[in-house]
């Protein structure tokens, strides 16, 4: 039976992160089914609700896969103050929902910033002696995007605007209010970085990268490519695709390497 309609309807539910002052409500969403259990984890100022974690709600329910969507801190349904939040925190909410929902052997796929919030969750399991992913789909990965992609890009009157007052607006291509980039997320960013040596997540990793980027440009996908195993590790690049990647060709190939991920 799909189910997708009545899933659609129903309130997330919601599950606990972090600890004391810095405790939120996490909204989820999990469809029932079989297999890894798959996470989408999205991209900065994005939701669960987005077109991509959509049509891969509507490929998880025809293929009867289990399926686990959720907000992060300060996005979509989920508490928490945007600007308030940092890398670690996003992190802290991906690995309560995956200790809440997908203990074993997830499919992660990271779009954005999500990729990197994947990775950060993949090496955790491996340092804690658990069981790897079973595998990791990566669109536009944007792993250390804080330092390589803002801090390393911005005009030193932005560097100087952030040290100064902790915070500058940013103008958005994908929201009508600005995005609120504070000194703490790049300071944070700084601590989880993954691209300054050798990265083996334990599990095949497939990236999807766009080489009409503007906000990854397809280069950061090979340095990540220079980081991982060459046994498991494939990239594929999309000639004409930008950063959402959300055209029906390309879901068709982020689905193609979903569902390959066993």
């Amino acid at each position: 039976m799909d189910t997708s309609a009545s899933t659609q309807q129903t309130d997330p539910q919601f599950i606990v992160a972090g600890d004391g002052a810095e405790r939120r409500r996490i909204a989820v969403r999990v469809r029932d089914g079989a297999g890894p259990t798959v996470v989408w984890l999205g991209g900065f100022r994005s939701d669960m609700g987005a077109t991509k974690a959509m049509a891969v709600d509507a490929w998880a329910a025809e293929a009867r896969r289990r399926l686990v969507r959720f907000d992060y801190s300060g996005h979509g349904a989920s508490e928490g103050a945007f600007a308030s939040c940092t890398i670690s925190t996003w992190l802290a909410d991906a690995e309560a929902v995956l200790a809440a929902f997908a203990p074993e052997r997830p499919v992660l796929i990271g779009s954005s910033m999500g990729g990197w919030i994947a990775c950060l969750a993949a090496r955790a399991r491996l340092a804690r002696g658990e069981m790897p992913a079973a595998g990791l789909v990566l669109i536009a990965p944007a792993l250390d995007f804080t330092e390589d992609l803002m801090w390393a890009q911005f005009p030193t009157e932005v560097r100087a605007t952030l040290e100064r007052d902790g915070v500058f607006l940013r103008e958005s291509a994908y929201a009508p209010e600005p995005d609120a980039i504070t000194m703490a997320l790049i300071e944070d960013g700084r601590r989880n970085c993954l691209l300054g040596g050798a990265l083996d997540l334990g599990c095949p990793v497939h990236i999807l990268q766009g080489m009409q980027d503007p906000d990854v440009p397809h280069g950061h996908a090979f340095k990540i490519l220079d980081r991982l195993p060459r046994a498991g590790t494939v990239l594929t690049l999309i000639a004409d695709g930008d950063h959402r990647l959300s055209r029906p060709q390309d879901i068709a190939r982020l689905l193609g390497a979903v569902a390959e991920m066993r």
